[in-house]
């Protein structure tokens, strides 16, 4: 395994921004280069050590699902090999973790799909009976599976703070303010790309479920992020069904009414919520058998899925 990766640092391209875990540079007007590195974010704070492996993972994984589900909505990929874009002496810090891709305008949403009862939808259930307003049948348990996935969309958050959850009917009212002057002329407009994203995100939420049950993992909730191209055309983009995106469970190991074991960061949140942090910067620092424990989830998740050896 190569040196962890924090923070990348090329300089033959233009560096734009630094997320949570990726690094982001212009390529051109048409394309960019998103470098993953090995950063690791908990209750939307980055933590000092990074995860040996990580950003090569969540490579692997979305480029994966990319692959797979494009039949169901074009996505963000270019097919151009990202060490071509840079220096030759920065090929080792964008060989296995970075994707060359389309510009897209993104839609101002997170789109999240839910398939089980946990988290903050299990907390909103018990204390209303409805999870993101969406009433739900009495008597559920703890990760119980959902009559039908629900498409519970929330806000992008600024670095340093939270997602909110919104309605529908919001989430129609953001992206048609948010792509009003790029749809201008174009006979379409946002409220109805964001009813397209909420049916392309129910149909790739079902197809990577039943891929990921057949190889032993339950994806008990993902979000999804979409762009659209100068055309308007819809487009799949960010990262998709990673373990930084998505709650993965083992299925030999899930039973109602518990919170099943995890491959994603859940695993360090559970650790974190031990300790007395007020989950504000700064973060505290990971145990090394907390960061090999993370890095061998990650890991297995990828092989399982996959069916590819890292």
């Amino acid at each position: 395994m190569r040196q962890p990766l924090f923070e990348s640092s090329l300089k033959s391209l233009p560096l734009l921004s630094r997320g949570k875990v990726r690094d982001i540079y212009a390529v051109d007007a048409d394309k960019l280069l998103i470098v993953t590195t090995d950063r690791l974010s908990a209750f939307d704070v980055i933590l000092p050590d990074p995860i040996p492996g990580k950003g090569q993972v969540l490579t692997a994984v979305a480029d994966f699902w990319f692959q797979k589900l494009s039949h169901i909505i074009p996505n963000q990929l270019t097919g151009i090999a990202p060490e071509s874009v840079v220096a030759p002496d920065e090929v080792e810090q964008v060989k296995g973790r970075a994707m060359v891709v389309k510009r897209l305008k993104p839609l101002p949403i997170e789109a999240v799909v839910r398939g089980y009862l946990i988290g903050s939808g299990w907390k909103d259930y018990q204390a209303t009976g409805a999870v993101c307003g969406i009433p739900l049948p009495a008597g559920l348990k703890m990760a119980a599976r959902l009559p039908h996935p629900l498409f519970t969309p929330a806000t992008k958050a600024e670095a340093g703070e939270h997602d909110e959850n919104i309605s529908f009917e919001q989430a129609k009212a953001n992206c048609a303010a948010a792509l009003a002057a790029d749809l201008e002329g174009s006979g379409r407009n946002g409220a109805e790309l964001c009813a397209q994203a909420r049916e392309a995100a129910l149909a790739l939420y079902q197809a990577a479920a039943d891929h990921a049950l057949a190889r032993g993992i339950i994806i008990a909730d993902t979000k999804f992020e979409f762009g659209i191209d100068q055309a308007g055309t819809l487009h799949l983009i960010d990262e998709a069904l990673t373990p930084d995106s998505s709650r993965f469970w083992p299925a030999e190991s899930y039973a109602e009414g518990i919170s099943p074991p995890s491959y994603d960061k859940q695993f360090v949140r559970d650790y974190l919520e031990t300790l007395n942090w007020n989950k504000k910067p700064p973060a505290p620092r990971l145990p090394a058998e907390i960061i090999a424990k993370t890095a061998a989830k990650y890991l297995e998740a990828c092989e399982r899925l996959t069916g590819q050896t890292l």
